[in-house]
């Protein structure tokens, strides 16, 4: 398909289509040309995109166009690893059909059961949960999967990794066999690949290419501190240097997070931070106060290194370089979406010389000691 497709090209529904072009999006990416006429058939796919190619987008409104407004019935299920990632799916969802009559709904942990169960009674024709509460929704018969059209796996990798892999073979287990499965995610260990043969049916493969698996358009600089604890005052340092809009700042502990959350609120910075302890209303809060810009800096584990949309974000900065090098694209990738500029810096110690090196490699990519004048490169 040329790259002057639009969505008109696609077999969308006048309906989708209006939302589609009232929620802002302009013509499909790589992964949304490729993939939505593939959902649209029904056939299972194995979608890899990286983070801000229009992931979202594409599962979304493929599964929109399969949806039987007549019945009402549950027809899709979305899984995603995080609630944050759920109310994000949720919200693109809820805007694409807003010229339809279908219906929605969020089923995540850290909620009300009983509600829950009222809203499931009512069948919404698309659920979008999180796979502990989804399974314990079916097992209670709360959650009727026997008119399931498709079944979505969001960041798929981060699913089927350790802890949520038994959930999802019980979920897969209940589900009808002639239930579509749809992978996205930005990276496909083969362990991934080997499970997919288990219970997906020849599934079509969309591999965006290497090179479009990119970090173009984010510069990336590392700062040698020495030693870890002088990292906080390279923090404050650039708070001072840089007039910035928003900044996500990555720490792999939780302890450490509130350390540094404590200092940063006695010296008078508006700082939120957001881990895995904090309830769904304070998440939920926390995320809204950032992205009104009442928080300008937001302290994070990598919780939320996937799937958050900031418009203003211009910059990341990793206080702990990812445990895993697979992490670093999801966390980077976040400031330079659809094209935007962004900065991303590292702070490392002299023991973390060769790991940058090794993400380097494994990116294809330069990260250049930080210039003195960072501060223009941010304007």
């Amino acid at each position: 398909m040329s790259g002057e497709a639009t969505f008109d090209d696609l077999q969308i529904s006048e309906n989708i289509l209006r939302g589609i072009y009232t929620y802002g999006f302009e013509k499909p990416s790589v992964i949304q040309q490729k993939s939505i006429p593939k959902i649209m058939t029904g056939k299972d796919i194995i979608a890899q995109a990286q983070s801000g190619t229009g992931k979202t987008g594409a599962f979304a409104i493929g599964t929109l166009c399969r949806i039987d407004e007549t019945k009402q019935t549950t027809q899709v299920l979305i899984l995603v690893p995080t609630r944050e990632l759920a109310d994000q799916v949720y919200n693109v969802i809820h805007e694409l059909s807003s010229y339809t009559k279908i219906t929605s709904m969020k089923v995540i942990g850290g909620t009300n059961i009983s509600m829950c169960r009222e809203e499931l009674h009512k069948c919404p024709h698309i659920l979008i949960g999180t796979p502990g509460r989804v399974l314990d929704m079916i097992s209670r018969n709360y959650l009727y999967t026997n008119e399931l059209k498709s079944l979505v796996f969001d960041e798929a990798d981060e699913i089927l990794s350790y802890g949520f892999k038994e959930c999802v073979y019980d979920i897969v287990q209940q589900i009808p066999k002639t239930t579509q499965i749809c992978l996205f995610s930005a990276t496909l260990p083969d362990e991934i690949l080997e499970l997919t043969t288990k219970f997906m049916d020849e599934p079509e493969r969309i591999l965006v290419k290497k090179e479009e698996l990119t970090l173009e358009g984010i510069q990336q600089f590392f700062v040698n501190v020495k030693h870890n604890d002088w990292k906080y005052d390279v923090i404050t340092d650039l708070y001072d240097l840089i007039t910035i809009n928003q900044c996500i700042v990555y720490i792999n502990n939780k302890s450490r997070i509130l350390l540094i959350y404590e200092k940063l609120m006695q010296d008078n910075y508006p700082v939120g931070f957001i881990t895995g302890d904090r309830t769904v209303d304070e998440r939920k809060e926390i995320m809204d106060q950032f992205r009104s810009g009442q928080i300008r800096v937001l302290l994070s584990t990598d919780l939320l290194s996937r799937g958050i949309d900031i418009q203003q974000l211009s910059l990341v900065i990793n206080y702990d370089l990812p445990r895993e090098k697979e992490t670093y694209i999801h966390r980077i990738g976040r400031s330079g979406r659809y094209g935007r500029k962004g900065i991303a810096i590292n702070l490392i110690n002299d023991k973390e010389i060769d790991y940058l090196k090794h993400i380097e490699s494994f990116y294809d990519t330069k990260i250049n000691e930080m210039p003195q004048n960072i501060n223009e490169l941010l304007s």
